[in-house]
């Protein structure tokens, strides 16, 4: 009798606990969301950690000036001046007010797009590097396609509603990961205030705030942009960084601003619940010898563009990670430090998951024997 009544109390106790612990989000769970597309990706590698209806296209509002921002700080000369033209003085949702006839700096309208979202000044920084509107929409969508944002296009500067202007949660995280590889692109984004300063008429200022109601709240909050049209709903690209892990989420169609916030928050909990970072190789620390023709040596190194570390998701086995050199056995000098040569690709399960570019020391052009040697045999070391 004994021996059954232990086998009794085993079994009720253990009904008891499956009754009491039952597993949580961010502990094994879903994370419940009232956005209709959302998607996190571990931002060094892009490598997606959790989706829901990621490649969905849909409106992606102010979003939408991620774009305008990176395409900006990639082809303006920052100080130049901008004279506001009437078409972008008068679009709506302009809060910082800079009128027709008014001239300000590039960077301080830069600001202003990215931190109160001003749809005007998208405008104007598209009329300053295309000549209008359509013709920025045309550079966007190459630099969209450029990215591998294969199910985005682009119509406008700023994201307000438009026939054909669409993208997906999928697109905006790698938009999104692109621009904040780009440090001036942190810098503006991660501010919560910043007064921005005309330079005609010399006494206007505007005191801008983020529109990011996640900075200095959530903790290791990075930017990144907001977006919202009756349309689209609520949207949001964000960043944040713990414990060596930096994470990127990107949602679409919440049904109210607030929510865009809430459903953020839930995931990157998420995130860094689910993902640990193991180093697999410093920069510093790694070389990989190639052949030189035309060159002074007859050889040189090439070395990664960055650390490499492996994102491990839910307890993932370090060992299904591998790195292959993908790089040319010889090249010609000359070559400048820093030239990409070739890269790391990064697989888990045999399937690529980043590629780190490779870069180039010095080479010198010019004349030696071991060079000579290189390019008469380069047949040779090519078969090797």
């Amino acid at each position: 009798m004994k021996f059954w009544h232990k086998i009794a109390s085993f079994l009720l106790i253990a009904c008891m606990l499956s009754v009491q612990l039952p597993v949580a989000a961010g502990e094994g769970g879903e994370p419940e969301i009232t956005a209709q597309s959302a998607i996190i990706v571990e931002a060094s590698t892009g490598r997606v950690i959790w989706e829901k209806n990621a490649d969905a296209r849909m409106y992606p509002a102010s979003m939408t000036k991620m774009m305008t921002g990176i395409l900006a700080l990639e082809q303006m000369n920052l100080r130049s001046q901008i004279v506001m033209s009437p078409a972008a003085a008068y679009t709506e949702s302009s809060p910082l007010g800079v009128l027709p006839g008014e001239t300000i700096r590039t960077d301080e309208l830069l600001n202003g797009m990215l931190l109160e979202s001003d749809n005007g000044a998208a405008v104007a920084l598209a009329e300053s590097m295309a000549g209008s509107v359509s013709s920025f929409a045309n550079i966007m969508n190459g630099k969209a396609e450029e990215l591998g944002m294969k199910d985005s296009h682009f119509v406008n500067p700023n994201g307000l509603t438009a026939e054909g202007h669409y993208s997906t949660a999928r697109d905006m995280a790698k938009l999104a990961r692109y621009a904040m590889q780009n440090q001036a692109f942190r810098d503006i984004v991660k501010q919560e205030q910043r007064t921005i300063y005309w330079t005609s008429p010399g006494n206007k200022t505007f005191r801008a705030h983020n529109t990011n109601k996640l900075l200095g709240k959530y903790e290791g909050m990075t930017g990144i942009k907001t977006g919202w049209t009756n349309a689209a709903g609520g949207c949001l690209a964000t960043g944040a960084q713990r414990n060596g892990v930096e994470l990127i989420v990107v949602l679409m169609k919440t049904p109210t601003p607030d929510d865009r916030f809430k459903d953020a928050e839930k995931l990157l909990d998420y995130g860094f619940s689910h993902v640990k970072m193991s180093k697999a190789l410093s920069k510093e620390r790694t070389r990989h010898r190639v052949w030189v023709t035309n060159g002074q040596e007859a050889s040189t190194h090439v070395y990664p563009a960055k650390d490499i570390a492996y994102p491990l998701i839910n307890g993932e086995d370090k060992s299904k990670y591998s790195l292959a050199y993908d790089v040319p056995k010889v090249v010609s000098a000359p070559l400048k430090a820093g030239t990409p040569v070739g890269n790391i690709v990064v697989r888990y399960n045999g399937k690529a998951v980043e590629q780190v570019p490779m870069l180039s020391e010095q080479v010198n052009s010019g004349f030696s024997i071991g060079s000579w040697l290189v390019q008469t045999f380069s047949w040779a070391i090519n078969l090797v």
